[in-house]
């Protein structure tokens, strides 16, 4: 699903296997080396992505899927926890054949070609998330 070499200063230089959908190997390698905080970096490509938009106006979660060979031109994310596991918040942006780019909040997305991350944990840092009713998001707690 992934490879990874652990590099100094509690940081992982990850690389997500081709077509393997990114935010499951991402949560595998998380509960794997035990990381509930952190950061994400990356870059790469994929053949189909899906975005979540939430809608303030009806609290409602709108999701819609890209099927075609996109670059990733930027991956990044959180990492904290919620009841006991690593909870991942990642955003992608994507460029698409005409160069045009699409993004927010990413839901899924799987590789095609390559994924290169850089993974920093905060090893001993505690980061949690509730849920918060005014805007429907899991927020951090501290």
């Amino acid at each position: 699903m992934y490879k990874f070499k652990e590099v100094p200063g509690n940081r992982f230089v990850v690389s997500i296997a081709n077509h393997v959908e990114i935010a499951e190997a991402l949560m595998a390698f998380c509960k794997e080396k035990g990381i509930l905080a952190g950061n994400i970096v990356g870059i790469g490509a994929v053949s189909e992505a899906t975005f979540r938009f939430l809608d303030p106006a009806t609290m409602k979660y709108v999701d819609k899927t890209f099927s075609e060979q996109m670059e990733i031109t930027n991956l990044t994310g959180n990492i904290s926890q919620k009841d006991g596991e690593p909870y991942l918040h990642l955003h992608l942006t994507c460029s698409r054949r005409d160069y045009s780019c699409i993004g927010g909040h990413l839901l899924t997305a799987r590789i095609n070609g390559a994924c290169e991350l850089l993974v920093a944990a905060f090893p001993g840092v505690e980061i949690g998330r509730y849920k918060d009713p005014e805007t429907g998001l899991n927020l951090y707690e501290f």
